[in-house]
């Protein structure tokens, strides 16, 4: 299967000291670009997630954001952290000596700076197990709704490769009618000018003419590239980048055809053609 670059999941767990949530969400990256929110208690965990993620994910930015609402009792109340507070009296009492103007640090800062309140009953240990237990859950989640929205992408994709190869049944028919079209126009101005040349001049010229507009090679080249796509798409993995290269490469022959056109009808499909695999282009953008 293919996945596509956007995905979201969120799962909360319930413990006896208060309340674990672990989201993810993820947007198209060129390469593979790990965020993390998450309370300082958990920093720890930041290495240990990231080996996890990569396990499961190639390409994206991942944000991944964890948070804690802690539950006490009146019986086991937040104790303040006495040394950081010493240490942010200290520093307060040192910004007042350079700035005497500068507002000192009130109650509701002191208690809202992180890691000031402490207590002895919160599990730390058992946080971070849950944790990760929690963002394996979410993780699961998470692939699968990526997994989905790449299906979704892929059958848009396999869509637009069907709706080009219709358009390329209709150039390859028109190329002979184009050439006797053109023997037939240039043997009437040949007569309306009353030149007389030789049969073998006409078909010389027709043959330059035949060569000007002659497509079959790009016809060819694009039927193998949507080959391609479909082997590509059929396969799956991490198959956004080389799927954009294709996209190159159809792009390519897509102009060559309207530069060779005199055909109205003909130069219409190639700007059909470029719109279908601009059209795809876009959505590749999003697969991994």
């Amino acid at each position: 299967m293919i996945c596509s670059m956007t995905g979201y999941a969120i799962t909360t767990k319930e413990i006896p000291c208060g309340s674990l949530n672990l989201e993810l969400r993820s947007v198209n990256s060129r390469f593979l670009d790990i965020q993390f929110r998450m309370p300082d208690e958990f920093r720890l965990l930041e290495s240990t997630i990231r080996d996890l993620l990569k396990t499961q994910i190639n390409r994206g930015k991942i944000e991944c954001r964890l948070n804690f609402s802690s539950r006490f009792s009146t019986e086991h109340p937040q104790q303040i952290n006495p040394k950081l507070l010493q240490k942010l009296v200290e520093l307060n009492h040192s910004v007042k000596l350079s700035i005497p103007e500068a507002q000192s640090l009130g109650v509701a800062d002191i208690l809202q700076w992180p890691g000031m309140l402490e207590s002895d009953t919160l599990p730390i240990e058992d946080l971070h197990e849950t944790s990760l237990a929690l963002l394996k859950t979410a993780l699961t989640e998470f692939s699968a709704t990526r997994m989905r929205e790449g299906e979704k992408l892929k059958i848009i994709l396999l869509t637009r490769v069907n709706q080009m190869r219709q358009l390329l049944l209709i150039i390859a028919p028109k190329i002979p009618a184009l050439l006797a079209e053109f023997d037939e126009k240039l043997r009437s101005r040949l007569q309306d000018a009353t030149i007389n040349l030789e049969d073998d001049r006409i078909r010389q010229e027709i043959s330059l003419f035949a060569g000007k507009i002659d497509v079959d090679e790009e016809l060819s080249r694009l039927h193998t590239h949507l080959d391609e796509v479909e082997r590509i798409l059929s396969k799956g993995g991490s198959v956004g980048k080389r799927l954009d290269f294709m996209m190159q490469e159809l792009n390519r022959e897509a102009n060559t055809i309207g530069s060779k056109s005199v055909d109205m009808e003909i130069s219409r499909i190639s700007i059909e053609l470029k719109i279908l695999i601009e059209q795809m282009r876009e959505q590749i953008q999003n697969i991994e």
